[in-house]
């Protein structure tokens, strides 16, 4: 599995329609995918849309012209006529591969809600959808996963954690170490990566791109909570320490770099998953979700210094974590194609 920094053919993403995952702020949602699908295309990014209906791909083409003036960047954009339960691309998304040859492949690992929590029988099914739209080979591992549970760093390396690859509503019939060979097989994990827990709030039992995430090949990120009296502190402080000790696939160490959490973000006193680690990297620019509070900057300046060459893109996502995912989440890279395929 390629490194998420690695180039682009485009991004893929869902057109949110789900009511029920943002209940009283759906109408201030598909501004904020807006927002993402131009900071994409600002980022050198072509972006694929899965829309359920002709009708959602005319109301997601009104609101995105509104954002979008340019017609050559709005021609960036294609929609594809794939239907969802929701729009968490990373999770029901396909994961793209490459073959020994360089080839690209999809996989289409089972979809089951983070637990079936929610529907998702059209979830499940749209990596299939799509490698059928794009005529691309595809496999089907046949077990649990979904795409915002690991990170990689393109060299055989894999960050995950144990709350939820060894959850007992993801796979009960296997191992860790049968689970780790799935994970060599089809991802190339010469070498796991074990965290502990996921923040509060995540209903997903530990996603690992709310809380450490590689931004090269040496460099890991890690949320950290400096409040004590703060129910994250101690979670993420393990994960941090952890972290330190761990070294990569050839046994050198890691450079790990603090990062904040956001102040806690609360809804009708529910605590959410607000996390600056749910960032995505696209070709040219990294998109970073802030949450009107003070640490905004200071995550910010340092995916600056950890990406010089990207702009830093800051994205209100105060109204879109109320559906419990922010950016990473909504989000799901195609590698490039090889260099010899038409």
């Amino acid at each position: 599995m390629p490194a998420e920094w690695e180039p682009h053919k485009g991004t893929w993403l869902a057109w949110p329609h789900l009511e029920d995952h943002w209940p009283g702020k759906f109408e201030k949602i598909p501004p904020v995918y807006a927002e993402i699908v131009s900071a994409l295309l600002e980022g050198g990014e072509e972006v694929f849309i899965c829309a359920n209906s002709v009708a959602m791909e005319k109301t997601a083409r009104e609101i995105l012209s509104q954002k979008i003036k340019n017609a050559k960047d709005f021609s960036k954009i294609k929609f594809f006529q794939i239907p969802t339960d929701a729009s968490w691309s990373r999770d029901h998304g396909p994961i793209f591969v490459r073959d020994k040859t360089g080839q690209l492949i999809i996989e289409d690992w089972i979809f089951n809600a983070w637990g079936d929590q929610w529907p998702h029988d059209k979830d499940d099914i749209v990596p299939q959808k799509i490698a059928e739209q794009l005529k691309m080979p595809i496999i089907t591992p046949g077990i649990v996963l979904e795409g915002g549970s690991i990170d990689v760093n393109g060299k055989g390396l894999l960050l995950t954690t144990t709350q939820c690859l060894l959850n007992k509503n993801r796979n009960p019939h296997l191992t860790q170490k049968q689970i780790e060979k799935y994970l060599h097989d089809y991802l190339g994990a010469e070498k796991i990566l074990w965290l502990g827990e996921g923040i509060i709030g995540d209903d997903t039992s530990g996603h690992i791109d709310d809380i450490a995430r590689f931004t090269d090949a040496n460099t890991i990120v890690c949320a950290v909570e400096e409040n004590p009296k703060d129910e994250n502190c101690e979670i993420l402080k393990k994960n941090f320490e952890d972290l330190k000790r761990m070294t990569d696939q050839n046994g050198k160490p890691l450079k790990i770099v603090a990062i904040p959490m956001p102040e806690p973000v609360i809804c009708e006193d529910c605590r959410l998953p607000a996390s600056y680690a749910n960032f995505y990297i696209a070709n040219k620019a990294v998109l970073v979700p802030i949450f009107r509070g003070k640490n905004d900057e200071p995550a910010l300046k340092i995916f600056a210094e950890l990406f010089p060459t990207r702009r830093i893109i800051g994205i209100d996502c105060v109204d879109l974590v109320w559906g419990l995912g922010t950016i990473h989440c909504s989000t799901q890279q195609q590698p490039v194609y090889p260099t010899n395929s038409k």
